[in-house]
């Protein structure tokens, strides 16, 4: 039988502490934004499109996601007035997807809880091991798609 090297179990407990991690983030962002008609999955999908209209398949691929996961999400926005459907001059059947007045106001709004969050959450800790963290997660997701 196999045995787990010291890395190897570190690593287990890594992606075990970044599950709970997603959670926790997941958890926070719903809060943050529930009044704004918003999920943490909805502000993502915003995100990916804050600075120029994109289709649900360039979304998707922005974030490393299927774009039936995406669609829906889009749909959703769409229904609550935050995000409309505009004609593509590169395809007619793959619309781009932009923000509408009521969704950037909403997005802008999420923003500046999430800085504020941010600051209060990262007090007094180390600019270096979130530097390091996120070097190490942008490997792991490297080597992660490689395979």
């Amino acid at each position: 039988m196999a045995t787990h090297t010291a890395a190897a179990k570190a690593l287990t407990q890594f992606v075990l502490a970044v599950f709970r991690l997603n959670s926790a983030l997941v958890a926070a962002g719903d809060r943050m934004t529930k009044d704004l008609q918003l999920t943490s999955a909805r502000w993502q999908i915003m995100g990916a499109m804050a600075h120029e209209p994109l289709t649900a398949s360039q979304i998707a691929r922005n974030m490393g996601l299927y774009r039936q996961t995406v669609q829906p999400l889009v749909d959703a926005l769409a229904a609550d007035k935050l995000v409309e459907f505009i004609p593509n001059p590169n395809h007619r059947r793959a619309r781009l997807i932009r923000m509408t007045p009521a969704g950037r106001a909403s997005y802008e709004e999420a923003l500046a809880r999430q800085i504020a969050w941010s600051n209060e959450i990262s007090r007094r800790l180390p600019v270096a091991s979130f530097n390091e963290a996120g070097e190490l997660a942008r490997e792991l997701t490297r080597r992660l798609e490689e395979r």
